[in-house]
């Protein structure tokens, strides 16, 4: 039986259109700095792919910086920051490490935005918070992003966003989890910068993009000529640029198939509460393709390792601690403690069928009913 993946939210498989763009443009080769016709048709993939990630998320192409990564991205959009006179940063408590661990080493005064217990931002605490700020002393920097890498969870951005400008502060959103899965609109938002990664849409692995709008004062960190108008120095990842365009022009086109994944994920969801896990976020709106669910007792990496043996692909949360498998910090943020060493995340994307669902399910009751036997009989 062919294995099933279910690990999108670490990286998605390659579109076929991605594949066949980075093809294109490995072929054609040509500097997008260089004025021949080579170099021309260069930069031509380069702002097609400009004009489809930004159409992806309801951008004016010009304010689209290609990265070589969504962590990147976060680190272009903190940085700039600081560098804009920023003393004081506020942080969500469920960020990803990108964000939290960059602002952490920018020397700048970092705080944590509290989640409640679904793993929603606080908002009641950033109006406050806010509310308390001297906009005369210093100009607050917000990062919340769109929807968690782990849970799925959806964050009242652009409720934040409001608050945010109101203050005369900036808003960074990671939106890498929530692009080409739920509808995202850049200016409708509000936020000041955004941050889209093309290998979590079925683009190639290291290509990104900062989105950045009018109130964003963005310095660059690479130093060198004068691409992507000054912003990162380097020549540009033509290939992956490229694919990354095709990926995002094909997640705009099938948003409407990954929204319908929510019922099948809600399916599956239903069989292993039955079966005695506890399914995180469930009360709230969550990106439609991410499941994250804990089973008390049993080792979030004894659950991977069971359902890969059982040809099923997931993750113990997020896909990047150098392939070591930790307590989820995010469902420690929630107050969850108790569940964070035994949590897994399980994520659809765009080549996903019902039945992937169904068997991940089918593995995952079979997998725990042996760890329960085990357990009775060893006590």
């Amino acid at each position: 039986m062919n294995a099933v993946y279910l690990d999108y939210n670490a990286g998605a498989p390659v579109r076929p259109e991605a594949a066949e763009a980075v093809s294109a443009a490995l072929a054609a080769g040509g500097n997008p700095s260089s004025v021949h016709a080579a170099g021309r048709a260069a930069r031509a993939r380069v702002e097609t792919a400009r004009a489809e990630v930004a159409a992806l998320v309801c951008a004016a192409p010009a304010a689209v910086v290609f990265t070589s990564g969504g962590s990147e991205a976060n680190a272009l959009a903190i940085d700039s920051a600081v560098a804009a006179g920023a003393r004081r940063l506020i942080v969500s408590a469920v960020e990803h490490p990108s964000v939290l661990e960059t602002a952490r080493a920018s020397g700048v005064e970092t705080e944590l935005l509290p989640v409640n217990g679904d793993g929603v931002a606080d908002i009641a605490w950033l109006t406050q918070r806010l509310a308390a700020w001297d906009p005369l002393d210093e100009r607050p920097f917000v990062a919340l992003m769109a929807a968690n890498n782990e849970t799925g969870v959806i964050q009242p951005a652009a409720e934040a966003a409001a608050l945010v400008r109101a203050a005369g502060g900036w808003l960074h959103v990671d939106a890498i989890q929530a692009a080409g899965k739920l509808p995202v609109d850049f200016k409708a938002l509000g936020a000041d910068t955004l941050s889209l990664s093309a290998h979590k849409l079925g683009g190639p692995q290291g290509v990104g993009a900062l989105v950045a709008g009018p109130r964003a004062t963005i310095s660059r960190r690479q130093h060198g000529g004068g691409q992507e108008r000054g912003y990162r120095a380097g020549t540009e990842n033509v290939p992956g640029i490229a694919g990354f365009g095709a990926a995002s022009r094909a997640a705009a086109r099938d948003m409407s198939v990954l929204l319908a994944q929510a019922s099948w994920r809600d399916a599956a969801a239903a069989r292993l509460v039955a079966a005695g896990a506890v399914e995180v976020g469930a009360h709230v709106g969550r990106a439609p393709n991410t499941l994250c669910v804990a089973a008390p007792g049993w080792p979030s990496e004894l659950q991977v390792m069971a359902l890969d043996l059982a040809g099923v692909m997931i993750s113990a949360g997020a896909a990047c601690s150098s392939g070591k498998v930790k307590a989820s910090p995010v469902l420690a943020a929630m107050g969850r403690h108790d569940l964070a060493a035994c949590a897994i995340r399980v994520s659809g994307g765009w080549a996903s069928r019902e039945s992937d669902w169904i068997r991940f399910a089918d593995a995952w009751t079979e997998a725990h009913g042996r760890h329960a036997a085990r357990r009775a009989s060893a006590a």
